[in-house]
């Protein structure tokens, strides 16, 4: 028997590649996408299926916003399962427009909870995205998800009232509903404001390698197929496992940017000492690295892609999609107010 999937945010990043993935490996079901095609999200990113369904085919793509609670309500009603990507996912965006933010991430989620609660049971699963972001500073060598709860910027702010919107309707009406929280991810699509396809797109266009400060600053990153991976795990685990849980989805190992940044020059054979430094964002998190023991003993999932791997999946493909980037560099940096005054890039 078919199955409707709504997938909100699906063409962004992490929706579209989810996408991908879920068309190649559950073709039992039906897509539909929910965007708004904000300046992270493409139709590009989408494969023909969705963008262009046939008539046998009962996959689309929806244009709107997740805010808006008639369409919503709508598109819920023709679906068995939800996969919650929608989000405004930059800090340095965040910290220059903070309402967008906090509007897409917390109302956004309010919305399609509500829509979830007022459709009696039709939708069976829903996975929410929530953000590694939501935890702030580690006060712990790895992070589970019992580590307390201290966002540092408004996007964190936003992603964690989100977090803990949605599980105070799964409490409150026992909606069939999963939190996954991921630490940083890569791969292909990504938009190049995010820092390793920064650090690519700045190797192919023959400039220097940004760095915040001194580039000390920590942090776990997973390949995306392997986030994927974990998605369509808590997706189609006994409800019983999941209603109601968080679960980090991570790689256990933490990287400073500066390394990352000669990683990728390594694998491009280029210049690791050619760099340039930013002042350091305000709000930075010092350090971050995920515990995911709790997924892999509930759901059986660990990170398979190794580091060298995924970093070259996602070089060959912004090396192979100039097209699909090049037109993204004006939104690549955000002008943020200094604490002694002066505007910066960031």
């Amino acid at each position: 028997m078919r199955k409707t999937l709504l997938v909100t945010g699906g063409a962004g990043f992490i929706g579209s590649n989810f996408v991908h993935f879920m068309l190649r490996n559950r073709p039992e079901y039906d897509i539909i996408v929910l965007d708004c095609l904000a300046y992270a999200g493409s139709l590009d990113n989408l494969p023909d299926a969705v963008k262009q369904p046939d008539q046998s085919s009962g996959s689309a793509f929806r244009y709107g916003d997740i805010c808006n609670a008639d369409l919503v309500n709508a598109l819920t009603a023709e679906s068995d399962k939800i996969v919650h990507f929608a989000a405004e996912s930059h800090v340095s965006r965040s910290i220059v427009d903070s309402w967008r933010c906090v509007q897409t991430n917390i109302i956004g989620s309010q919305t399609l909870v509500d829509a979830v609660r007022k459709g009696n049971g039709r939708v069976e699963r829903m996975v929410h995205i929530s953000s590694s972001e939501v935890y702030g500073e580690a006060v712990t060598p790895q992070m589970d998800e019992a580590h307390p709860l201290n966002p540092k910027s408004p996007y964190a702010g936003a992603k964690c009232g989100a977090d803990r919107m949605v599980y105070a309707y799964c409490a409150t009406y026992d909606l069939p509903v999963v939190t996954l929280r991921p630490f940083n991810t890569y791969g292909p699509r990504q938009h190049i404001e995010k820092l390793v396809p920064r650090f690519i797109t700045h190797v192919l266009t023959g400039q220097a390698l940004p760095l915040h400060g001194r580039g000390e600053a920590m942090r776990d990153f997973t390949h995306v197929d392997d986030l994927c991976r974990a998605v369509d795990l808590a997706l189609h685990a006994p409800l019983e496992q999941v209603r109601g849980e968080v679960f980090n989805v991570a790689s256990g190992t933490c990287r400073s940017v500066r390394g990352i940044a000669q990683d990728i020059a390594r694998l491009m054979d280029a210049d690791p000492g050619r760099v340039i430094q930013l002042p350091d964002r305000p709000g930075q998190v010092a350090r971050q690295c995920g515990d995911f023991a709790k997924i892999h003993r509930t759901l059986g999932w660990s990170p398979t892609i190794p580091w060298d791997s995924g970093l070259r999946t996602a070089i060959d493909w912004y090396a192979q999609n100039p097209d699909s980037w090049r037109k993204q560099a004006l939104f690549s940096t955000q002008p943020i107010l200094q604490p002694d005054g002066r505007i910066a890039l960031h």
